[in-house]
């Protein structure tokens, strides 16, 4: 398994790294943080798929950044001074991660200067992706932000199948990701489906022709 978190390290000190962690198993819709709860974990998705939501003041559940295995949540942990979870993560497939207790998980990075590196190129990633998605909010179009959406998934979720990749997404938590209504993330994946560009399954998608999108 490849993780950009663990870029750079030599082999005894990855060894060193990973037996301080301890495997969890969850299941697909287990919660693994809770927006506001402590930050006392830092987590490494080592099997399995999982996302960020978020809960809006009116109770709707708004879905944010979507992970693949080898990446890295609960960054709030990495804080030397004790902090809170910004947002909540769940499972969206059965899987397992590696958790680091917050202690435990500074005291490494202050022994292993790298790790310091790459989680803030991490950050940076996870910034420059949510003002990606604020400037596409502002600027472009539904069709373009369900586009956008489908093929970044794609790339980050998905799994080659015959004739295209598939990803395992309703149409509503498509319609939610890229901030459009059901009714016009459905009539747009109808159209793309009439031109070859995807196929619509039961709880999944098949992205067949990326260019045809737009």
């Amino acid at each position: 398994m490849k993780s950009k978190f663990l870029d750079g390290l030599t082999g005894p000190e990855l060894d060193s790294v990973l037996a301080a962690s301890e495997q969890r198993h969850y299941t697909t819709n287990s919660v693994i943080t809770n927006a506001g709860d402590p930050a006392n974990y830092f987590f490494l998705l080592k099997e399995g798929r999982a996302r960020y939501f978020s809960i809006t003041t009116e109770g709707q559940k708004v879905l944010l950044l979507w992970f693949s295995p080898g990446e890295v949540f609960g960054l709030y942990a990495l804080i030397a001074e004790p902090s809170n979870y910004l947002v909540s993560t769940e499972m969206i497939e059965d899987g397992s991660v590696l958790a680091w207790p917050r202690g435990k998980i500074v005291d490494i990075l202050t022994r292993y200067p790298k790790l310091q590196h790459n989680a803030l190129s991490i950050a940076g990633d996870y910034l420059s992706w949510f003002e990606a998605s604020h400037l596409a909010l502002v600027s472009y179009t539904a069709r373009q932000r369900l586009a956008r959406v489908l093929t970044s998934l794609a790339h980050g979720i998905g799994h080659e199948v015959s004739g295209g990749t598939e990803l395992g997404i309703t149409n509503e938590e498509l319609a939610n990701t890229a901030n459009v209504s059901l009714f016009t993330a459905s009539r747009i994946l109808s159209e793309w489906q009439r031109n070859g560009s995807v196929t619509k399954k039961r709880g999944s998608i098949v992205l067949r022709a990326p260019q045809g999108l737009t």
